[in-house]
């Protein structure tokens, strides 16, 4: 297994919604460092890798959101040390603002060199601020939306298919173009963090028979696919990883008392005893896949959910990488 990159990530900055399927399973707590700290530690980490290592390469983000209170500030330290943050934000669950404050915070991105912005749909208004658990929140994204194109802003937006919300997604997507979105993206939501939750809602074949083309064309289905497709194919084998760094209250004082590359190498050695635990997809596919399952599932996805089910029946209690709320892996 190849690491090609590792990402340093500090997820100290609060997030106004609580999303149903929330990646990082936002409880209102933030587990991560003073900002001032993780920057410090950032740079040493950096300039080490570049030293030992200069074929990784190595990032720096923050969240839960992108409402930093000094960011404009933040945008530039990230630019200094290279962080793609620094050019595209996500902005989801930022605190509310008025017309007049959208057009000033796109401004002032747009004077920080900030290039893009994206944003996350769950549906039409209704049942988006229901999903984001923010009354207002679909009304917020459409505005901010509206000023990022006016300052000469890209602006793009994902839109996860689920059975709930699969008729939406034509008028949805009518409304954000129309808006100044320049690019719609829908995809089928993992299982991670709160993913679990939507099992139930996960879109299936007859879903997607009943979109129409221009909602089809916008959803990768070489990405997504039905899991009786997976379950025939070849396990296409992950080769390379992300080692994914997240400094938190409860390791940053060891980290700090390591070499960027001995971290790196405990994090591969987490990777490697996690992934060593399960069987290959191929045979958890065997006992688990269902040969006519209609479900759609990304191949990370299905694998992921094979692993829990195996879990599950052996009693595995382990470190887990994928749980990107703490240091880990992603492989791909």
């Amino acid at each position: 297994m190849k690491t090609e990159s590792v990402l340093l990530t500090n997820l100290c900055v609060p997030c106004a919604c609580r999303c149903r399927y929330c990646l990082l399973s936002w409880n209102g707590k933030p587990v991560g460092i003073p900002w001032e700290r993780s920057c410090a530690f950032a740079e040493r980490f950096i300039a080490e890798v570049q030293k030992e290592a200069p074929e990784l390469r190595c990032d720096f983000s923050f969240g839960y959101s992108m409402e930093h209170p000094n960011l404009a500030e933040t945008i530039r330290f990230l630019r200094r040390i290279g962080s793609p943050q620094a050019e595209l934000l996500q902005c989801d669950g930022m605190r509310m603002r008025n017309a007049a404050e959208c057009m000033e915070l796109a401004g002032m991105l747009t004077a920080e060199g900030v290039k893009s912005l994206n944003f996350t749909f769950y549906g039409l208004p209704e049942y988006h601020d229901r999903f984001a658990a923010r009354k207002g929140d679909f009304d917020l994204m459409i505005r901010m939306i509206q000023a990022a194109a006016a300052a000469g802003l890209q602006v793009s937006a994902g839109v996860p298919l689920t059975k709930e919300n699969a008729a939406h997604a034509p008028e949805l997507l009518r409304n954000l173009l129309e808006h100044g979105c320049e690019r719609v993206r829908f995809f089928i939501p993992h299982e991670e963090g709160r993913g679990a939750s939507l099992a139930a809602i996960r879109l299936e074949k007859k879903d997607l028979e009943s979109l129409p083309e221009e909602v089809l064309q916008r959803l990768n289905r070489k990405v997504y696919r039905l899991e009786a497709d997976w379950v025939r194919e070849q396990d296409p084998m992950e080769t390379r990883r992300m080692i994914l760094v997240s400094f938190r209250q409860d390791n940053i004082d060891r980290y700090e008392s390591m070499s960027a590359m001995d971290v790196i190498r405990e994090i591969e050695e987490l990777d490697d005893a996690y992934y060593a635990t399960f069987p290959p997809f191929r045979e958890l596919a065997r006992q688990y896949g269902d040969a006519n399952g209609e479900r759609l599932y990304g191949y990370r996805d299905l694998f992921a959910h094979y692993r829990s089910l195996y879990a599950e029946d052996q009693g595995i209690r382990i470190y887990d990488v994928t749980d990107e709320r703490q240091s880990g892996s992603r492989r791909y």
